[in-house]
């Protein structure tokens, strides 16, 4: 397990790097070994955050916000976009050549309302798990922040 702590420590830094670059969170923290960043212009607070757990490691948002929740399932459903595919785009405008991601809707046990994705980042380099963890977490700002009340401001890309 060493081994894989070591690769994930190197792509929350790396991931943590181009985040900071990118400009697109309010803030950005490790908290407890996962790369958390607060949602910048979200109607309510949410967070995307990096975690890694024993089935790997995940790109999440997540909200206590039924409503901010309820905004982006509405969206998805007027517009008739899948989210796998709003999410498979932002990956390719970042470079990701891998396969479509899914994704997981659902509310946890601290009654926070999240959407999750598998990373896929096994059997990567360092170098490589950093890239792929980075685009993800780039990939999934840039997909939500189109949806619901992500973007209080309904600012422009």
């Amino acid at each position: 397990m060493a081994a894989a702590d070591t690769q994930f420590s190197q792509a929350i830094e790396y991931a943590r790097t181009k985040a900071e670059e990118a400009g697109v969170f309010e803030s950005i923290t490790l908290e407890g070994g996962e790369l958390v960043c607060k949602a910048l212009g979200s109607a309510e607070e949410a967070f995307y955050r990096l975690q890694l757990r024993d089935e790997g490691l995940f790109v999440v948002l997540d909200m206590k916000d039924r409503w901010q929740s309820e905004s982006i399932e509405s969206d998805l459903m007027h517009s008739g976009d899948s989210l796998e595919e709003l999410f498979d785009e932002e990956l390719a405008e970042l470079g990701y050549e891998g396969d479509t991601p899914t994704y997981q809707h659902y509310r946890d046990d601290q009654m926070r309302f999240v959407f999750q994705s598998h990373v896929p980042i096994d059997g990567k380099s360092s170098g490589e798990a950093g890239e792929i963890a980075s685009q993800y977490l780039l990939g999934y700002e840039a997909c939500f922040r189109q949806l619901g009340d992500m973007d209080e401001d309904g600012g422009e890309d």
